[in-house]
């Protein structure tokens, strides 16, 4: 490939790459998005549209306060970012979250970046690494077979994969309201909507230990040869959880706590399924949760047995694909440069961040330190005690290469505020202390 040092070249289309096309066509340096849908396809995606959403429609919580993510939010609003301008202006009744219409959150994000006069989309796949030039390779956990093996083989390193799964779409008018009702767990939100953004399906005893009979036994998909499942915890299967202990979805996805069932109040559900509005319609909702790799026919079957389902229709089924990331804390440079390879950078989830907005940041943030390289400034190091700072910690070096697997934003990333009370107890100033001292950091490195 011939140099262009004059652009900044991204592989990829997602959350990170669109993100980084953005943060850099903002900075005034020209971009050129290559990706490969919808010429070459993935198990996931659906169109060839910009930061397409492939598993949940949720960009989990918006409390700048108490929350790492919601601090991620706020962080790359400060900067400018598309995407939280995108999901703000695209927002779905979703309680204390921010979920959007995915829809209409991705054909906002394409338009926007293909209407920037500094940004190039040119689809195809890229199938080796580039030999000069600035490049950000940000082709998420479903990077193509053909990089893969480049980056592989350029890393000496193997490839590492966890399996992710997508959640089922349920159409809104076949939902029997009759069982189901509308309320957030502890009626979470600041209006009506927002305290009613959920559907639940409340299930006694007898329902949910058949629920999970049903579910040990439905047919699965099967794995290729050579393939394992070490799945995420953050994003597993119900049936794998289902497999670690009979109560374990009562304490995860299908907890019954801070609901109330107005069709009979005086009972307390022994567990309760959870969908979440998908559209701004309110036409489509997702299972909370729910994401499985469960064949489709035993899908509908076992998903039927849900009160208040047993009609149902679904727009999507679940399924589940092989994620790739490398190993970043042993590839990485601190500038998220490919040490072997310093005028690639690697952002998103293939670095080995976990969830849509963490993988943005990622983009982001490699996208302003692309851009002072090209520039010739030195940008002074992103404070670790911001969210994304944190994040960017992590995956350069802050992991043990050893053990390294995805990891969303967590407070545990995190430096400690000297003096605070720790335990349970302390939490709320803690990680008010944790939020305060992000945002004065964060806006001081912005403005450096």
């Amino acid at each position: 490939m011939r140099a262009m040092t004059q652009e900044l070249h991204i592989i990829g289309g997602g959350m990170a790459g669109s993100e980084a096309a953005w943060q850099a066509a903002s900075a005034g340096v020209p971009v050129v998005i290559h990706e490969m849908r919808p010429k070459v396809g993935t198990f996931a995606h659906q169109t060839g549209n910009l930061a397409e959403m492939v598993c949940s429609n949720s960009f989990r919580s918006d409390d700048d306060e108490q929350n790492a993510v919601g601090l991620l939010h706020w962080e790359m609003r400060q900067a400018g970012g598309l995407l939280m301008e995108m999901a703000d202006l695209h927002q779905v009744p979703a309680g204390g979250a921010l979920a959007v219409d995915r829809d209409a959150f991705s054909q906002g994000v394409t338009e926007r970046l293909r209407a920037h006069p500094l940004v190039r989309v040119e689809e195809g796949e890229i199938t080796a690494l580039p030999q000069d030039g600035h490049w950000i390779i940000a082709t998420g956990p479903l990077t193509s077979t053909a990089l893969g093996q480049a980056i592989q083989a350029e890393t000496g390193a193997e490839r590492l994969a966890f399996f992710d799964a997508i959640a089922p779409i349920v159409y809104a008018d076949s939902i029997d309201l009759s069982k189901a009702w509308f309320q957030s767990r502890y009626d979470k939100g600041e209006t009506e909507e927002e305290r009613t953004a959920y559907l639940n399906c409340p299930m006694d005893r007898d329902q949910y230990e058949a629920f999970i009979d049903a579910l040990m036994a439905a047919d699965k998909t099967e794995f290729h040869e050579g393939e394992t499942a070490g799945y995420f915890d953050g994003c597993l299967p119900i049936e794998v959880m289902a497999e670690r202990g009979r109560e374990t979805l009562r304490h995860g996805p299908m907890k019954p706590v801070g609901l109330t069932n107005p069709h009979q109040p005086d009972v307390k559900a022994h567990a309760v399924v959870q969908l979440r509005r998908d559209n701004k319609l309110g036409t489509l909702f997702n299972i909370v949760g729910f994401q499985t790799k469960m064949k489709y026919g035993a899908q509908t079957e076992v998903f039927k047995t849900i009160p208040g389902l047993e009609n149902a229709s679904f727009a999507r089924l679940g399924g589940i694909h092989r994620n790739t990331f490398i190993n970043s804390p042993s590839l990485l440079d601190d500038q998220m440069r490919l040490r072997s390879r310093p005028n690639i950078r690697f952002a998103g989830q293939v670095t080995g961040v976990e969830g849509y907005v963490e993988s943005a940041a990622m983009g982001l943030l490699a996208a302003r330190l692309a851009v002072a390289e090209m520039q010739g400034r030195t940008l002074p190091p992103v404070p670790d005690t911001t969210a994304t700072g944190a994040l960017m910690t992590h995956i350069t070096g802050g992991a043990d290469a050893k053990t390294f697997q995805p990891m969303n934003v967590n407070f545990g990333l995190f430096p400690p505020v000297e003096g605070l009370r720790g335990g349970r107890r302390g939490r709320k100033d803690r990680y008010k202390a944790y939020t305060d001292r992000a945002k004065v950091d964060w806006l001081a490195w912005l403005a450096a």
